[in-house]
Formats: structure tokens, sequence, C-alpha cells
């Protein structure tokens, strides 16, 4: 059986520069390309997971309201479109979505 060398001892062998695998390891700040490769990856997926605290009525109220949507087979009916169709109009009015 081959001889298994450590992860460290491979990475140079693999053509990446010592500067970026120390920076990856440190976590030096990211390059705009990284962010805009981030960004590009949560666009093309389903949706980015988000977690909050609200009011127990609230959440209550969201949950019932998409149970009787789906129910009723009205759309939006998913938590997550029902928000999705609430916070939008809030983020156009303050600028943050064109």
């Amino acid at each position: 059986m081959a001889e298994r060398r450590s992860l460290v001892d491979a990475i140079p062998s693999a053509g990446i520069g010592q500067n970026r695998e120390t920076e990856f390891v440190q976590g030096a700040a990211k390059s705009s390309d990284g962010i805009k490769a981030m960004r590009n990856a949560a666009t093309t997926a389903a949706g980015v997971p988000l977690s909050t605290r609200v009011d127990p009525d609230v959440a209550a109220a969201l949950k019932r309201a998409s149970l009787e949507r789906k129910l009723h087979g009205i759309e939006p009916n998913s938590l997550r479109d029902i928000m999705e169709e609430a916070l939008a109009p809030w983020l156009r009015a303050h600028g943050y979505l064109p």
C-alpha cells in the first residue's frame, strides 16, 4: 500500500500557491471575485437559509396562514414564499432591492 501523505504536504504539489493557501487557512479578506462567486452560488440555489426571532403571535399567525392557504390551494402558501412576498416591498421601498 502506498504511503499516505498529509494534506499540507499535498497542497503545494497540487499547484496551489503558498500565499493563496495561507490566506484561505488564516481567513484573509475575501476578494471581490470570491464574494461574487459566493453570491452566484447562493442565487443559483433554491435560496439561502435565514434565521431570526419573531414574536410568538406573529409566528403562530404565519404558520396558520401557511396551513390554511395550503388547504385551500392559495398561493403563496409556504412560509418562505409568504415571508418573501411580505419583505420584498419593504426592501424595495427603502432602496435595498432594485
